[in-house]
């Protein structure tokens, strides 16, 4: 079977696929469903809700394209093929880049500026050389073939983060205004959780679970400045960023510390928290990697501790009519999206032992999922 692909790399990206005759019934029903003769853009990608379908729920449990749907099968046959994979992921990079830089997010200058910079050398500083990497961890994610594990995406990650507040909040007038709806739902939502149901005791220690380049990590920070912080991730190029901006930004009262390590398994002592932050990590995660990580959570934290998992909403009216182009070229760079919407987070945290579990949309796009460890 021979592939032909037209690729014009100035945005919009157009293919066209010919001379597929054992792929003929698959690619058949792909057009017609939408998914061939793609053309990706900047605005599509950055179309959302309007302010009155904010926070909204579809009447779905989940997107018809997640999970084992016929829709996702034929998703999943469509990535499968190497050669439209390839090309998924450059528009999908693509597209990414594109969308920042139309609501003024400099990607490509910001991206200069790490690999510029002194970043590397703190690499030595933060690498644990005894980390055994999981084997999921090593799939390629985000169009990057070393996923995670590559300075290009450490150096990338701040920018891609911005565009997606932008494109969970398209009607906001700027980043600021798309922020404070996003990260201030978020923590609002975890304060309201340890207020109701862990009153009588401050948050003094907190664990930033997948803390990635340390955005989250950071907003936490500013929320609880008189709090020991701490970052964890299993990217030490990551983490190097992390604590390069760090050390370019205002001294804390309290310095973030950051640590290379599993969140799975994280070596830390039992009962050493009161809040446990994990944000927009498990879509990236298989099912074991999330009950894993919630298990050790419930291990971390102190009786009366709050753990906080921000992520994908599966009821999110916005992902359920997501178009074909759009959920092709997330399950194309996201391998473990379909495990996410098929497991049942607030179960996976009952059947640990976490009590008082609450989701709340915090954004039209993301929910927060709180709970409590009994006392």
């Amino acid at each position: 079977m021979a592939f032909t692909f037209k690729l014009n790399t100035c945005n919009p990206i157009f293919f066209t696929i010919t001379n597929t005759s054992s792929y003929d019934p698959l690619l058949k029903n792909a057009r017609r469903s939408g998914f061939l003769s793609f053309r990706f853009s900047a605005s599509t990608m950055s179309s959302g809700s309007s302010v009155a379908e904010a926070f909204e729920e579809g009447e779905l449990e989940r997107p018809k394209w997640a999970g084992e749907t016929p829709l996702s099968r034929l998703v999943g046959a469509l990535i499968s093929i190497k050669p439209l994979f390839s090309v998924l992921k450059l528009g999908a990079r693509q597209v990414f880049i594109s969308t920042a830089e139309k609501t003024n997010i400099p990607w490509r200058e910001m991206t200069k500026e790490i690999l510029d910079s002194d970043v590397y050398k703190e690499l030595e500083s933060i690498e644990n050389p005894a980390i055994v990497y999981p084997d999921y961890y090593l799939n390629p994610f985000h169009a990057y073939d070393e996923g995670n594990l590559s300075w290009l995406a450490a150096a990338e990650v701040e920018a891609a983060t911005m565009s997606m507040v932008r494109r969970a909040i398209p009607y906001a007038s700027s980043l600021d205004e798309a922020n404070q709806i996003v990260r201030g739902n978020w923590l609002d939502a975890i304060e309201k959780h340890h207020q109701q149901y862990s009153a009588d005791f401050s948050i003094r220690d907190i664990l930033d679970i997948g803390c990635s380049a340390g955005v989250s990590t950071g907003y936490i920070a500013d929320k609880y400045p008189s709090a020991k912080v701490t970052g964890l991730d299993l990217s030490p190029y990551f983490l190097s960023v992390a604590q390069y901006k760090e050390k370019k930004r205002n001294q804390r009262k309290n310095p973030i510390s950051w640590i290379h390590a599993n969140g799975e398994d994280t070596g830390l002592p039992s009962e050493s928290f009161d809040l446990v932050s994990i944000a927009y990590v498990f879509h990236e995660c298989p099912e074991r990697a999330i009950r894993n990580i919630v298990k050790e959570s419930f291990r971390l934290l102190r009786p009366g501790g709050t753990i906080a998992i921000t992520d994908n909403s599966p009821k999110s009216k916005i992902l359920q009519e997501l178009p074909p182009v759009l959920f092709t070229l997330m399950k194309s760079t996201e391998p473990f999206l379909d495990e996410y919407y098929l497991t049942d987070l607030e179960r996976v945290m009952k059947d640990t032992g976490f009590a008082n579990v609450q989701t709340v949309l915090t954004d039209p796009r993301h929910r927060t999922v709180t709970a409590t460890v009994p006392y």
